[in-house]
């Protein structure tokens, strides 16, 4: 016969007590069965719940948490572990903060190899119930203790650990990348496609080319050898994966400045009816690559020097109406505008609503990198065109959204166009410039 931890059990028998409750009246306020209680607190057959000791704690008022330390011997015994019981409760200790429970539980179990599976479990819980902070931990504890490293659990960890952890600070981001790098290859083929367009864009926010180049050329790949294989369930559609990896090759040409080349990529992602098979959510991420071939055709005129084009241009931006295409098609029209000296006033004026919006992209990988693009290109423009303070303040801005996402070579450049300018610039302009690069204040 199963003994139940008799210190869980008396702490709640002198709460029933102290509230006049008996297992019927405490039955019916739980929702638990009577039946299953009253084997629980009596340890007939039948263990406590992770979720019965949660209601018990809420009827008697008590925090989210009560009586975790208490609970770790309804899971792990001297002669065995409860994987049905410890998973559930690694994870609510988790989700309300009882990490000295964490730290009991995985003391005790991770002296046997074969119990970082309970920890892998629990991470993938967290991670699936949109607790992806809480998760790391967890993929982080697999890490450290599978030794084996063709291990599809420690390529798993790492693959989860890299999709949680990417925000707009690039330092981390690129530790990031190279720390998952190796395992890429290792995960299943389903998430293999997820993987590798994850590190394209995280390289591509990093300005890391030929990274970039890679991982799109291996996402086509891959994506051409699956597609249609139904034993693999990537996240979208095939289609998705092999026209992002297009996408990308032809980004990485543009952002050198090879227009022609990268138009015919952008031909290519522009038309994939002849992708097989495709279902109806195929078809939408057809239709989806057609936009956005239409859109970045344009902006590999206007940065071609084609100032005719613009209205047309920016007619088309409108009409899409989404900000994350309006603040690439901006940052495509004020560069140009910088290279050949063209005014686009009228332009900025038109798309002043959207562009007051701009700063919400500050959570964002790669909007927010657009934001600093567009607040750097927009700094030039202002100062070409004679308003010194207008530029001065869009510069502090960039060297602002440089410093808070690590991007240092940016920083250096917000650095060299401010110094510029500096002889023209107002006191308070000065005093936010010194207080943006640690300059401390004069006494």
């Amino acid at each position: 016969m199963r003994v139940v931890n008799r210190s869980l059990r008396w702490e709640i028998e002198d709460q029933m007590k102290l509230h006049g409750y008996n297992i019927n009246q405490l039955a019916e306020l739980s929702g638990i069965n009577p039946g299953n209680l009253s084997m629980a607190l009596n340890g007939i057959s039948r263990s406590m719940t992770i979720n019965q000791l949660d209601a018990l704690g809420n009827v008697f008022g008590k925090v989210p948490g009560w009586l975790y330390e208490l609970y770790t011997e309804e899971c792990i015994s001297e002669e065995r572990l409860s994987r049905p019981r410890l998973v559930p409760y690694l994870v609510r200790c988790a989700e309300v903060g009882r990490n000295d429970c964490i730290d009991a539980v995985v003391s005790k179990i991770l002296d046997n190899p074969k119990n970082v599976k309970v920890i892998f479990a629990a991470a993938e819980k967290l991670f699936h119930k949109g607790k992806q902070k809480e998760s790391e931990r967890f993929y982080e504890l697999v890490m450290e203790n599978v030794k084996d490293s063709f291990s599809e659990m420690l390529a798993m960890s790492h693959y989860r650990l890299f999709t949680v952890t990417q925000g707009t600070d690039a330092e981390k981001n690129w530790k990031a990348v190279i720390r998952f790098d190796p395992f890429r290859n290792r995960l299943p083929e389903g998430f293999r496609l997820d993987a590798l367009f994850q590190l394209a864009r995280v390289c591509f926010s990093l300005k890391k080319w030929i990274e970039v180049e890679e991982y799109a050329g291996e996402l086509v790949e891959l994506s051409t050898v699956l597609c249609g294989d139904e034993e693999v369930a990537p996240k979208r559609h095939s289609v998705y994966y092999y026209g992002m990896g297009l996408l990308y090759k032809g980004l990485v040409l543009e952002m050198q400045g090879f227009y022609e080349q990268s138009k015919k990529y952008v031909h290519s992602y522009a038309n994939l009816e002849w992708f097989e098979p495709l279902d109806e959510s195929g078809q939408k991420e057809v239709e989806q690559f057609k936009i956005w071939g239409k859109a970045n055709l344009y902006t590999l005129e206007v940065l071609s020097g084609n100032e005719g084009i613009i209205h047309e241009y920016a007619d088309y931006l409108a009409s899409l109406n989404r900000l994350n295409d309006i603040v690439a098609g901006l940052i495509a029209i004020i560069t140009s505008a910088n290279t050949y000296g063209f005014n686009v006033d009228h332009i900025l004026a038109r798309f002043s609503g959207s562009i007051e919006r701009f700063d919400i992209f500050n959570s964002n990988l790669i909007l927010s990198d657009r934001h600093l693009q567009y607040r750097y290109q927009k700094a030039i423009y202002e100062f070409r065109h004679g308003r010194i303070q207008e530029g001065l303040d869009e510069t502090l801005r960039s060297l602002s959204l440089a410093n808070d996402m690590k991007r240092y070579e940016d920083g250096f450049q917000c650095v060299s166009l401010f110094e510029t300018y500096r002889e023209r610039a107002s006191a308070q302009q000065l005093k936010t410039y010194r207080s943006v690069v640690g300059v401390r204040e004069e006494v």
